[in-house]
């Protein structure tokens, strides 16, 4: 059974930061890929940063240089570290995981997490 229980959201003011956390089981990260989505209200789903099984990693160009993916070296924890947040990142943020394949199709990972809201004010 795979689950992803995020967790580390809250409020924060412009320039802050917060590192969310991500529990994973069922699915092994040598296999898998793993990252982190976020959703705004009224807006679509934005892949934000995600980790190959080769250890490569890609942020969306919004994210670049403030946001930082990784793994403990158990495999078991995914990290968001997210600094100098702007009211813009606002949003529910979401694990995720898929073969490679899969997690960058149309379609999008099969596992997610329940999500966790990161709110910056101004």
């Amino acid at each position: 059974q795979v689950q992803l229980v995020e967790s580390g959201g809250g409020s924060v003011q412009t320039g802050g930061s917060l590192r969310l956390s991500c529990a994973v089981s069922g699915v092994a990260f040598r296999t898998h890929t793993m990252g982190w989505f976020r959703q705004a209200p009224g807006k679509e789903r934005e892949r934000v940063a995600s980790i190959d099984t080769d250890g490569s990693k890609i942020y969306t160009n919004s994210v670049k240089g403030r946001f930082t993916i990784s793994q403990d070296d158990a495999k078991t924890t995914l990290f968001l570290q997210m600094n100098s947040l702007k009211p813009e990142d606002t949003a529910m943020y979401y694990c995720a995981a898929d073969l490679v394949l899969r997690y960058y199709s149309d379609y999008g990972p099969r596992y997610w997490g329940q999500g966790t809201q990161v709110t910056v004010s101004s």
